[in-house]
């Protein structure tokens, strides 16, 4: 009896090491860029033609598009009839951006970049704040596994489908479960707004990154909103975090208050104290992509179906938000896979991807869809935005450049294609 401790700690042992199994299976292998190498690869490069443009954000007289996960454009708009590349921005991971005052905010995967712009042509670096959003895992081929992760070796820029072997201990899958958040082409409208001494760009309706007062506000992981107080560049410091329901995808602010879409519905806060955004109400629509405008008493909200948002249905909804605490849904309309909107004096401006783009008049919130007054079916139209008599439209084949001054006659003034993009 004295050794029954023994053989059974022998016993326990030898069942540990059965258990143990080397499986092998074909994997999404992460392919990293070092900390180091992230963190030295800013640069300013002359002016290179479209690839893969993203969101889009206009300071007079340039507009900054982005190069989805590579970096920035910087577009001379002196003359919107012949719009000019001046200067490359790299910066590795760059999806989302805003800018306040002289200075440009950028995402760089998991750092945020304060970039000098007050001359466009000759950005500098001003600060780089580490890991000021979450590690983030962008989206793989489904049909593999994902391999295990080492955050050690830096962030992770893509995937090599590999066939590897692994060891599992009582494991039922070969891979460890993360949180997986799509950097998809997310473009981002903003009506620009000014106060306390402070000048905004404009964005689109598609932005995570927005400027308000002295705050930058981002989203992340879905459900976190934060306040970064930006009010001084050597004291920059996230004053607020606060979770959304939902599946948050996009920001817009009008006359004080946050507009949050989400794939269930929008959220409307309050920036009465622009540190903590008050949260107000909730409008619920099916499930589905949402970018959102607004102007005056209305929100228009675009839901689309056919993406990883969920959904079937493709429309265009109008809210009523007069007040703030209630909003109401006022009519809905069908549309075809609509992505981002713009909104400018009852002008409506609508992206239908690979339909182009569409224009209605929405003075009459219950007889939009009767009331079209252009189609523009010979672009790709991810995103809008509508400034005075300009229009900056983005998408898979280019940046363009329209004249909306006489509605009757909406002009093309000037364009950059997407490199070696052939679109009918």
């Amino acid at each position: 009896m004295r050794n029954f401790p023994l053989l059974f700690i022998m016993l326990l042992s030898l069942s540990s090491c059965t258990d143990k199994q080397l499986q092998s299976y074909t994997a999404n292998v992460p392919i990293y860029i070092s900390y180091e190498e992230l963190r030295s690869s800013f640069e300013i490069t002359a002016g290179k033609e479209l690839k893969k443009p993203g969101k889009i954000y206009y300071k007079e007289p340039f507009m900054y598009i982005n190069e989805y996960q590579e970096g920035i454009h910087v577009v001379d708009l002196s003359d919107p009839g012949n719009p000019q590349l001046r200067a490359f921005i790299s910066i590795p991971g760059n999806v989302d951006m805003a800018i306040r005052n002289e200075v440009l905010y950028a995402d760089s995967f998991i750092d945020l970049l304060l970039v000098d712009i007050s001359d466009p042509l000759q950005p500098e670096l001003m600060q780089r704040i580490e890991k000021l959003f979450e590690y983030v895992i962008p989206p793989y081929d489904y049909q593999y596994p994902l391999a295990e992760i080492d955050q050690d070796k830096g962030v992770i820029t893509g995937y090599d489908i590999q066939r590897i072997s692994q060891e599992i201990h009582h494991h039922p899958h070969p891979w460890p479960v993360y949180w997986e958040y799509n950097m998809d082409l997310r473009l981002s409208s903003a009506a620009p707004v000014k106060g306390g001494g402070n000048s905004y760009g404009v964005g689109g309706s598609m932005a995570r990154f927005l400027t308000y007062d002295n705050y930058l506000y981002t989203l992340e992981n879905s459900y976190k909103l934060k306040s970064i107080d930006i009010s001084k560049s050597d004291g920059i410091e996230v004053k607020n975090e606060q979770e959304l329901w939902g599946n948050v995808e996009t920001l817009f602010i009008a006359d004080a208050y946050m507009y949050v879409g989400t794939s269930e519905g929008m959220h409307i806060l309050s920036l009465e104290d622009a540190s903590a955004p008050l949260f107000l109400s909730t409008y619920r629509h099916i499930t589905a992509c949402d970018p959102v405008v607004v102007e005056g008493d209305y929100a228009y909200v675009t839901l689309r179906s056919g993406s990883r948002c969920g959904g079937t249905q493709d429309l265009l909804e109008v809210i009523d938000i007069a007040d703030k605490y209630e909003p109401k849904r006022m009519a809905s309309y069908a549309m075809t896979e609509p992505y981002g909107l713009g909104i400018d004096n009852s002008t409506l401006f609508i992206c239908e991807g690979v339909q182009g783009l569409k224009v209605y008049d929405a003075s009459n919130p219950h007889e939009i869809s009767s009331n079209l007054l252009a189609k523009f079916t010979d672009i790709h139209a991810y995103d809008v935005i509508p400034l005075s008599s300009f229009l900056f439209t983005i998408g898979e084949d280019g940046f363009y450049i329209y004249d909306y001054s006489d509605l009757s006659d909406i002009t093309l003034l000037g364009s950059l294609p997407v490199e070696g993009a052939e679109y009918d």
